[in-house]
């Protein structure tokens, strides 16, 4: 391992901080989010990696005609290596999640704020560490003209926060070509504040709309409806049920068993006087590998069914999004130890290996048979306020990766 690589990014907080401002400023919501898409903060950085010194930067358009473009863009730039028929790539996403209540926040969320070895802002840990972290290493690659031993990749997916359907989903079907049976894939988007957790494994999930049917009338003679939000409420509490359905636990994951929550109500009438007729609300079911979301879904049909028998009610239900649990990275595999072997190097820990409640884009690499970890040193507050970030982390994340190249 070149010790010039190391030292030059070493040198780079003011890089960093300069980077995450200019991120921080392009705002990249996607459509479900209220926002037009990836597209500004994708041109920035296809801009910035040319810059760098990348020979060739590729924009992939998945197309999407929620977005006023018309398109959700994803980024790939190589370092060519010495074996250009292995590459490790660091995949992070574009978008970010709204700000939320802005009284929540010290600060513009959209402004960054740089505060000794903190940086604030929506989106610097979410995922703006990630990318900056495989430019970090591209960076030192670049400036000192140094072949690595394999290609060094950065991909840079769009979508991340509502599906990745229009992101890395879109890219593993589409673009496979990008990728080769011996690359290893990095995915620095969860980790731990002690550099420690290395993600092998996720349970499948899915995001449930249900939709209860009554019928509505003025709330004095409720003889004459049917409260639709009774009935939504019988069937929340019919919900945790499922606990006991679906047991099976597994001490690598955190926590060891499947989660089932209701989660978000929308609003029904707006006045105090009249009996709801229709009622909304959302399940976030993460679920044991080796369960068939098919068999979940059966049985919260099953508790649907007997709540329209009681209230009379019709209930109908959308899959907002749906994942089965793809193949876990085996533990014994190339990209595992590497990286394990550099985090204990940089950080002086012993990693460990994790499963976690689904949602990482590295399930799309795992069902297309690629091994693909998920590690980060992250402080832990992705969608909260005052969203933060460690620049020192940062740097240390970047030698972690860099070393990868070199066994």
């Amino acid at each position: 391992m070149p010790a010039d690589i190391l030292r030059h990014i070493e040198a780079q907080t003011q890089t960093i901080i300069d980077l995450q401002r200019d991120l921080v400023a392009i705002p990249a919501l996607g459509p479900l989010n209220g926002g037009p898409g990836e597209k500004d903060k994708t041109i920035f950085l296809k801009t910035y990696l040319k810059q760098m010194g990348f020979a060739d930067v590729q924009e992939l358009r998945a197309p999407d005609p929620a977005v006023p473009c018309g398109y959700r863009p994803s980024l790939v730039a190589v370092v060519p290596g010495r074996n250009t028929a292995k590459t490790l790539w660091v995949i992070s996403h574009t978008d970010i999640v709204p700000p939320g209540d802005l009284t929540l926040w010290n600060s513009d969320p959209y402004a960054l704020v740089h505060n000794d070895d903190i940086i604030i802002g929506r989106g610097v840990e979410d995922n703006h560490q990630g990318i900056v972290t495989s430019l970090l290493v591209a960076k030192a690659l670049l400036d000192q003209n140094i072949t690595p031993p394999m290609n060094f990749g950065v991909l840079l997916v769009a979508d991340e926060e509502t599906g990745s359907k229009f992101g890395l989903d879109y890219v593993v079907k589409h673009h496979a070509e990008l990728f080769g049976p011996e690359d290893l894939f990095v995915v620095p988007d969860f980790g731990e504040p002690t550099s420690e957790m290395v993600e092998i494994a996720e349970k499948s999930m899915f995001w449930l709309k249900v939709v209860v049917e009554g019928k509505q009338c003025h709330a004095s003679t409720p003889q004459v409806g049917i409260n639709s939000l009774v009935a939504a409420a019988a069937l929340i509490l019919k919900i945790p049920q499922l606990h006991q359905i679906f047991d099976r636990r597994d001490p690598m994951f955190d926590p060891p068993f499947s989660t089932f929550q209701p989660t978000k109500k929308e609003a029904n009438v707006e006045n105090i006087n009249t009996l709801p007729g229709r009622d909304v609300f959302y399940i976030d079911c993460r679920v044991m590998p080796g369960y068939d979301l098919d068999e979940v879904m059966a049985r919260i049909r099953g508790f649907g069914e007997e709540v329209e028998r009681e209230h009379g009610v019709h209930i109908s239900y959308e899959f907002i999004q749906r994942e089965q649990a793809a193949p876990a990275t085996p533990a014994d595999s190339e990209v595992v130890t590497r990286l394990m072997r550099r985090v204990r190097e940089v950080y002086g820990v012993e990693p460990k290996l994790k499963g976690i409640g689904g949602g990482t884009v590295a399930a799309y690499l795992r069902r297309a048979g690629h091994r693909a970890v998920v590690w980060s040193t992250l402080m832990h507050n992705a969608h909260q306020p005052n969203e933060r970030s460690s620049l020192s982390n940062t740097i240390k994340d970047a030698k972690v990766v860099a070393s990868m190249l070199y066994d």
